[in-house]
């Protein structure tokens, strides 16, 4: 057993961690981000900078922290390039709901919920480009 172990620790030492980044508890709801994620999938991490800086929505400016916060740490501490980096996997997950109440007729009310969200941006590096 003890075997075993020690290759399932090789194993995860071998395993090559991708630079991301995640942003957690931003105050709108999964539905109006992931459409804006959709966009960048795929795409050069510059060329989906780009993309997210002419966006006028409110969720591509967070998509933008988030994606600048991922360059950065593959910059600064992986030591990869930014210009040889690309968007390999971006999700959003929906967080905890705020509950308000709305009031109605007859002293009765409607349940508000206040949606949450938390970006997930992961890089990966070009092979061979």
């Amino acid at each position: 057993m003890a075997t075993r172990i020690r290759q399932k620790a090789q194993k995860r030492k071998e395993q090559i961690k991708k630079p991301y980044a995640i942003a957690k508890y931003i105050r709108m709801s999964p539905s109006k981000i992931t459409y804006i994620l959709d966009l960048i999938r795929g795409k050069k991490a510059l060329e989906a900078r780009a993309i997210l800086a002419n966006m006028p929505d409110k969720g591509a400016f967070e998509s933008l922290k988030v994606l600048n916060s991922a360059i950065a740490n593959a910059e600064n501490n992986m030591g990869k390039n930014a210009d040889s980096l690309y968007v390999s996997e971006t999700y959003v997950t929906s967080g905890p709901q705020f509950r308000r109440m709305s009031a109605r007729a007859k002293g009765s009310g409607n349940i508000i919920l206040k949606r949450t969200s938390h970006i997930t941006i992961v890089l990966d590096e070009v092979v061979g480009g």
